[in-house]
């Protein structure tokens, strides 16, 4: 779904989403694909690359803000899907920051739970295109999942420490009610963004004795592209610091994170002991950042 085309239905010009956003397009999925079709790709592709089997797994973790039922959540769907019928599946239903939280609460877990897989799938087509569509809200959202491994003892990266945060004083700033469009405070969001994402990297950095600098790459929600420039600028790091592929994917909620580490670790390698920031921020208000570094 390009700018153009967005920017007809909502009466904005391409130039203009590009410019407040950094996007250039979203993909939107088939009217007959679910959260959970999105989730379970995901799932068996992360599966395949660990040579593992979802009878591996001790739990699964399903972020997703876009789910289109009040309950059960997508994770029983997924799991079942994946042909287990007795392993835990939780939900985690936080929009943008799910994942982060959902691979911090796995890291605490999987010594005694085994592996987890941590998935993000999210369907914001159907939300967006929701009337009346407001055009700060709608140029913004795509459809995607991304789902990571955490392991008691292998993969790439080991997680070293997390912070994370909520202030719920800001919970009318963005929501979602049932059957209605997203309702944002696009200034509130982007103003507190601004201020906590820094402040939660640069506090987790402190206590590690490491700084910003030190950073091989940052991996945040992609929600805005300024966003992401204006936390680079706060922690005084190149922009190119951050991987960042909301120019062709859109803001993918609490997929966009997982989804961005995976297109990364494609091409890129961690070396032993180099430092990886995963951070976030979402509804609620909730974010964070986790700090991982290479395995030998």
């Amino acid at each position: 779904m390009s700018n153009e085309e967005i920017g007809a239905r909502v009466g904005c010009d391409a130039e203009w989403i590009r410019n407040v956003s950094g996007i250039d397009e979203r993909r939107f999925a088939r009217e007959d694909e679910s959260v959970v079709d999105l989730a379970l790709r995901a799932a068996e592709d992360c599966l395949q690359r660990a040579k593992m089997k979802a009878s591996d797994l001790g739990m699964i973790v399903v972020s997703s803000g876009s789910w289109d039922r009040q309950f059960p959540g997508p994770a029983a769907s997924v799991a079942s899907k994946l042909g287990l019928a007795a392993t835990p599946s939780l939900d985690v239903p936080m929009a943008s920051a799910g994942t982060l939280f959902g691979i911090s609460l796995a890291s605490r877990l999987c010594e005694g739970l085994g592996p987890i897989l941590v998935i993000g799938a999210e369907k914001m087509s159907k939300i967006v295109n929701r009337e009346p569509m407001e055009r700060g809200v709608a140029i913004l959202f795509g459809d995607g999942a991304g789902a990571c491994l955490v392991h008691p003892t292998e993969g790439f990266a080991k997680v070293v420490d997390c912070g994370l945060y909520t202030d719920g004083a800001y919970s009318d700033d963005l929501k979602l009610p049932f059957e209605s469009p997203i309702e944002m405070n696009g200034r509130s969001v982007i103003l507190q963004a601004s201020r906590k994402i820094p402040r939660a990297i640069a506090q987790l950095l402190e206590q590690q004795g490491r700084k910003a600098a030190d950073v091989a790459v940052f991996l945040m929600h992609q929600a805005n592209q300024n966003l992401i420039a204006r936390v680079a600028q706060a922690l005084e790091v190149a922009e190119d610091k951050f991987y960042s592929n909301i120019r062709n994917f859109g803001n993918t909620s609490s997929a966009s994170m997982l989804i961005a580490a995976a297109e990364w670790s494609h091409t890129h390698k961690l070396a032993p002991g180099e430092a990886l920031c995963f951070a976030a921020f979402g509804a609620g208000f909730h974010w964070g950042a986790l700090l991982a570094e290479g395995s030998d």
